[in-house]
């Protein structure tokens, strides 16, 4: 059976105390929508309908950035989590089997959860992720009878008997698209908050003769994220997962409480994450390559056998083949380094392609943009540069070829040829003594005076 995914994301989240929409923050580097749109991709959705408000431009672009056949709609006015929902009745009018309705600031719903929450509607019409809580506090209650739920009580309507119930509610739910949508019109705001609540369409459901249940899911899965203090709590949570599950895969970390990884972060056995090592969006890493301490990597790709740091920052289109070295205040950007070139001091190299076995000394900058237009280079197999090497693309050198320390190249350099690109030394003898004598002599004289 086809289905279909509902994710309200129109929230302003104001207890955030931030300009930015809520669902919009980032949790290991990545909007916290985003979490909720790849959690669901594990039902293989034919429709995903996201719903907006607060800044709906912004959270329009990310999503639509991440799947362009995704279809957002606006809710103008947040009046509820049934209003949210029913804003996306058009954009669904077509689809047939069942919606799952996500919430766009609870990034933890696991690929299991998700699917026996599917698994359920074979026995319920209406069914809900439920969590048993050690601390209920301000959660909606789930009141059951048997494996029936009868329905659920938000916190503000609930009795002192109907509190004492720890079984709470998450928000999500899954119903075939025709109930849904006609319950969810069904629903009024006779409650204290004045809001049109999902959660009423239990009670409707069964007032109707339709069955309601119940998926019951660890707590940790329903985190919502309200506060910054619970997107720290929730991205420490996140962090700790994912150091363990990278030891349990094979890699080797002296410090992981250090170490910071994105979401998408690929990291391959027997490799080595020395402390203090920050992974952006992007990476994967061969296993059996080694990032040393105070490297920073984004949407780059490193090779088995390959050195990366101390130090170093990849950026995005960073493409390290097998034994690439790339050292100590290197900085790479769109550039590819084919096997065993090396990089190794404080360089610069953009928009470039590096041959095999080439070595790049200390210092050289591939100077790739002219102001407006970024330009290439390109250093042949083998190929020599000279420290302080002023590589002004577009430039080719070739093969074999040497630059001397401290040229700036300007013009292509042939297969195994030698290119000194620096003026003429002029030697004074004697003259730089006279000149400092002159300057010290100044100094004392201005102390003095």
């Amino acid at each position: 059976m086809s289905v279909s995914l509902v994710i309200l994301a129109a929230g302003q989240g104001s207890r955030m105390q931030s300009d930015m929409p809520k669902v919009l923050h980032p949790l290991a580097q990545v909007p916290l929508v985003l979490h909720c749109m790849r959690a669901g991709r594990a039902l293989d959705p034919d429709h995903v309908v996201v719903v907006v408000g607060h800044g709906a431009d912004q959270v329009e672009h990310v999503v639509l950035s991440e799947d362009e056949r995704a279809k957002v709609v606006v809710q103008a006015q947040q009046l509820g989590t049934a209003h949210a929902v029913a804003q996306a009745a058009d954009a669904l009018s077509g689809a047939s089997g069942d919606v799952v309705v996500l919430y766009g600031d609870t990034p933890f719903i696991s690929e299991q959860t998700l699917h026996a929450l599917r698994a359920a509607r074979a026995t319920h019409d209406v069914v809900v992720l439920g969590f048993t809580a050690a601390d209920p506090a301000r959660y909606g209650r789930l009141v059951t009878a048997g494996d029936t739920l009868e329905r659920i009580v938000e916190f503000k309507d609930a009795t002192d008997e109907e509190r004492a119930i720890t079984l709470c509610n998450s928000g999500v739910i899954c119903a075939d698209r025709a109930q849904l949508f006609d319950l969810v019109a069904q629903v009024g705001n006779d409650n204290a908050a004045s809001e049109y609540y999902l959660t009423d369409i239990v009670a409707l459901a069964r007032a109707q003769g339709l069955s309601a249940g119940v998926v019951i899911c660890p707590q940790s899965e329903t985190l919502g994220i309200n506060t910054r203090a619970e997107l720290a709590a929730a991205e420490a949570a996140f962090q700790a997962r994912a150091r363990m599950q990278a030891l349990e895969n094979g890699v080797a970390m002296q410090a992981p409480d250090t170490v910071i990884f994105a979401q998408d972060t690929v990291i391959g056995c027997d490799s080595i994450i020395e402390p203090y090592v920050v992974f952006g969006p992007g990476v994967s890493v061969e296993g059996g390559a080694t990032i040393r301490a105070f490297s920073h990597l984004e949407g780059a790709h490193v090779s088995r056998g390959a050195v990366v740091g101390p130090y170093a920052r990849l950026r995005p289109g960073a493409e390290l083949a097998e034994d690439v070295r790339v050292g100590n205040f290197v900085e790479i950007k769109n550039a590819t380094l084919d096997e065993g070139a090396k990089v190794n001091h404080l360089s610069y190299v953009g928009d470039a392609d590096i041959g095999a076995r080439a070595n790049l000394g200390a210092g050289t900058v591939t100077c790739n943009y002219d102001g407006v237009f970024k330009h290439h280079t390109t250093i042949g197999e083998g190929a020599f540069i000279g420290s302080s090497t002023m590589l002004v693309a577009p430039v080719v050198v070739g093969a074999h070829a040497m630059t001397g320390s401290g040229s700036v190249i300007t013009s292509d350099v042939p297969d195994g040829a030698l290119a000194l690109g620096r003026a003429r030394q002029d030697t004074k003898p004697g003259l730089g003594k006279r000149l400092m004598d002159k300057l010290r002599a100044a100094k004392a004289a201005r102390v003095k005076g």
